[in-house]
């Protein structure tokens, strides 16, 4: 049983953090990432929109394959807003009827060649979406974000809920809280994490990892 993560073709390399396998037990916990992936359950592919918190998959097939995108990148190829997938996953089919067939790595090629960007779910390009996701996992405050791209606040907040699935404040919390459970996995410390991802102290971890995870941070520092 295992779950491990595999290179892309070079030309989603841009795109997408990686592609995945999974045969692990059918009761799998999936944490919120920012990302959005395309999965493949035998014969059906579907859209992995964006997650606000943990929950427990039943994997019902023996293999699960999958492409990981960075965070805003999927809903500019599918042209439908993160928000409307947020929290749930849909055949791809019902998104892009006009793409089906062949392997997950062709589907997603395809989707890049015949894009359905818009300017709701594409406002800035590949390099700006970049710049945004960078600046909030590292914390940066929102309106100093909207400063950098030239527009309000608020502005902001409408282009993140689509491009993301949710507003900056809430993508910076996810982005900082994955940071974390890398180096939780990785067996860093709870007070050297806490530290290093950027929470106000251990207690300010705990509930973030509880309230994201929903489990206790010790759970997760023992590899749960």
């Amino acid at each position: 049983m295992s779950y491990r993560e595999v290179p892309v073709p070079g030309a989603l390399r841009e795109l997408a953090e990686c592609g995945w396998i999974s045969d692990q037990p059918r009761r799998v916990r999936v944490l919120p990432d920012g990302c959005m992936d395309l999965i493949q359950l035998d014969d059906r592919v579907l859209v992995a929109g964006p997650d606000t918190a943990a929950f427990v998959s039943d994997q019902d097939c023996e293999v699960a394959k999958g492409i990981r995108f960075r965070p805003g990148v999927l809903p500019r190829l599918l042209g439908v807003p993160a928000v409307e997938v947020r929290d749930n996953r849909v055949d791809l089919e019902l998104l892009r009827p006009n793409v089906s067939g062949g392997s997950l790595s062709s589907l997603a090629l395809r989707l890049v060649q015949d894009s359905a960007a818009t300017h709701e779910t594409a406002p800035w390009r590949i390099s700006v979406l970049r710049h945004v996701s960078s600046r909030l996992a590292v914390g940066a405050a929102v309106q100093s974000v909207a400063d950098e791209l030239g527009c309000s606040a608020r502005n902001l907040q409408r282009q993140c809920v689509a491009v993301y699935g949710y507003g900056p404040a809430t993508l910076r919390r996810i982005l900082r809280f994955r940071r974390a459970i890398r180096l939780l996995d990785a067996g860093v410390s709870i007070a050297e994490t806490a530290a290093a991802a950027g929470y106000a102290d251990q207690s300010h971890l705990s509930r973030q990892v509880r309230e994201l995870a929903g489990v206790p941070v010790s759970q997760r520092a023992n590899g749960a």
